[in-house]
């Protein structure tokens, strides 16, 4: 079981700091950034990256929204997700640590005004989006990907390839909806960054766990019940 912690740790970690990492140090400056569509890159590379890496130890979940929604779809024990939701989150913490460490380097940096990669809604929004735009793409995004991480893993499909049907599903994600909340399908994400950036961050938090939990779980069940061949 440590090895499995460990793994989502150091996933989480990974997805965190390339992700978020990306969007606060490489697109924020028009002539030397990358746009974001390369963020959106970003995402689905750690994700994929890291799959691969240690997917095959405790499943690569690095996400609470991917772990509740193996769960309900059946493929995950109910006993070990407290554990993993506990490692990832402290894995996304370190990362933005990290990140928030390396961006204060930089003359007039100010976490609270950059937003540092966080979720929001509203005037929190990247352009503009209401709360009921960010509940119902986050809960359709999420439940949509998890859709894609059952089926990909499912011992039907073709082994191996996996990571990167899950990190191009990210890609595609993020490339929907970075418009409309920045993008979360992931509490640990969002939460990573929210603590650093400690303003209206932390007011909205809730809704990047709890619609991206729904969907993730609603994404489980319709694999389940709907979707998996049986035996």
């Amino acid at each position: 079981m440590f090895r499995k912690l460990a793994a989502e740790f150091f996933g989480t970690f990974w997805l965190v700091f390339g992700g978020c990492g990306s969007a606060v140090l490489a697109a924020a400056y028009p002539e030397l950034g990358i746009g974001f569509a390369g963020v959106a890159l970003a995402f689905g590379l750690t994700v994929l990256t890291m799959a691969y890496a240690v997917g095959h130890i405790s499943g690569g979940h690095f996400n609470p929204a991917v772990t509740l929604g193996l769960w309900a779809g059946g493929r995950f024990p109910a006993k070990e997700v407290v554990g993993y939701i506990v490692a990832q989150v402290i894995g996304g913490i370190v990362a933005a640590g990290i990140l928030y460490l390396i961006a204060s380097g930089k003359a007039g940096f100010d976490v609270v005004a950059s937003g540092f990669a966080s979720n929001g809604y509203g005037e929190h929004s990247p352009d503009g989006y209401n709360m009921l735009s960010a509940i119902i793409i986050e809960i359709v995004l999420t439940c949509g990907f998890l859709i894609v991480i059952h089926g990909a893993t499912d011992k039907f499909a073709p082994a191996g390839f996996a990571p990167i049907a899950i990190g191009l599903a990210l890609t595609l994600i993020h490339l929907i909806s970075i418009p409309v909340t920045n993008t979360s399908v992931n509490p640990a994400r969002s939460t990573a960054v929210a603590i650093f950036q400690g303003g209206w961050a932390l007011q909205q938090l809730w809704l990047f766990w709890l619609m991206p939990i729904i969907g993730g779980i609603l994404g489980g069940l319709i694999y389940r019940h709907l979707l998996e061949k049986r035996s």
